[in-house]
């Protein structure tokens, strides 16, 4: 009796369960994709001609095969895990179920690995996953190298750095109060009343004229070193007094430095006029590397660049960008930080600490000197 077979029937059951791919994998023949449904129908298959033409094929060059397979299945189940799972830790044998759902997926048995526990391990010591075992089996996280994947997650940790070294320095800041507070205690000078050395001196009357000169002359001596010391006693004392004024005010022009750091300091550095390089490798490697102006911002966080060595424009994110260094007497132009927008010329750079001196050659404090400024926070300008 031909036709479909009815519903609800075994061979009804078997053929919708066919449809779904479903089959024992050991019945799976991978080099001619077929899905044998039984051990007879995969041992008649083995018999045929077709598969021992195959087989021919596959004994010129085993290896060949072996590692195409191996990597098919491999960036599928990368794929799978990447684009549903993210780089959340997950159960490997879930991803691997959502995997072989699908009809036409690559089998394992045609791979270099006899379990999911061997490519689970793979994967580990690959560093394409991060794998660690537990009681309910293997799990795994996916490990994402997408450079602007990357860049981002360096972004995040450098704003988070940021962050926490200006904890640190207010830290430091009270800290330096505190010692400094101690310090002063310890060495302020203390003031006694002035009391004679002898309360018991004896009062003579000496008509003999030589001799009153006489003893009257040590009696000026004393009042003349009595009246040098408490000059030199004022005269520590407003030294002191100016050296705290100063210190004060070294101290609210620190907090008013950090209050404009903290003002100024964004997410976003890319400026108009500045010149970049280009660190991504995703526009090929023809732009990698290749330095370009800014010619306009897009959004604060995106620019249409030119390059410099030829008519090409392009739209990047920062991200994709970095700050450029020039030699030391060129202009430069801070991006990020408490002078973003000023314009300053290169005096000096510590290539050991990463960081330069800026001379500021525009506006009101034009001929200051800026110590010890990041790399990122500065970039050439076009000329």
């Amino acid at each position: 009796m031909g036709g479909k077979a009815e519903k609800g029937t075994p061979k009804y059951i078997a053929n919708k369960i066919k449809a779904k791919g479903l089959q024992k994998l050991r019945w799976y023949c991978q080099m001619c994709q077929k899905q044998c449904r039984d051990e007879n129908g995969f041992k008649c298959h083995t018999m045929s001609e077709s598969h021992q033409r195959q087989l021919l094929l596959f004994a010129d060059n085993a290896s060949k095969y072996i590692d195409e397979f191996s990597r098919e299945f491999s960036d599928g189940y990368l794929e799978l895990l990447k684009r549903q799972f993210g780089t959340k830790r997950v159960n490997a044998n879930k991803v691997y179920q959502e995997y072989i759902s699908n009809r036409d997926h690559l089998h394992m048995n045609a791979t270099q690995w006899e379990t999911l526990t061997d490519f689970v391990k793979w994967l580990g010591r690959e560093g394409k996953c991060v794998v660690d075992e537990t009681e309910k089996g293997w799990f795994v996280a996916y490990i994402d190298r997408d450079p602007a994947a990357i860049a981002a997650q360096e972004a995040k940790a450098k704003k988070e750095k940021m962050d926490k070294d200006d904890q640190e320095r207010m830290l430091e800041f009270i800290e330096k109060q505190v010692e400094k507070g101690k310090k002063e205690t310890a060495s302020e000078p203390t003031y006694t009343e002035f009391k004679r050395e002898s309360s018991q001196e004896r009062l003579t009357l000496n008509l003999n004229l030589k001799r009153k000169n006489e003893d009257k002359k040590p009696e000026l001596t004393k009042s003349a070193l009595l009246v040098k010391s408490k000059e030199e006693s004022s005269k520590k004392q407003k030294t002191e007094e100016n050296r705290s004024k100063q210190n004060a005010l070294d101290e609210i022009r620190e907090m008013q430095e950090r209050a404009k750091e903290k003002a100024n300091r964004k997410d976003y550095w890319l400026t108009e006029g500045i010149i970049v390089k280009i660190v991504t490798r995703s526009l090929g490697e023809k732009f990698y590397k290749k330095k370009a102006v800014v010619e306009k911002v897009v959004d604060k966080y995106g620019a249409n660049v030119k390059l410099t060595d030829e008519n090409t424009r392009l739209k990047l994110d920062q991200n994709h960008l970095e700050t450029v260094i020039p030699s030391q007497g060129r202009a430069v132009r801070f991006v990020n930080g408490a002078y973003r927008g000023q314009t300053g010329i290169l005096k000096d750079i510590d290539t050991d600490k990463y960081c330069c001196d800026v001379e500021i050659s525009e506006g009101v404090l034009r001929g200051r000197i800026v110590r010890e400024v990041q790399y990122e926070d500065i970039s050439k300008l076009a000329s």
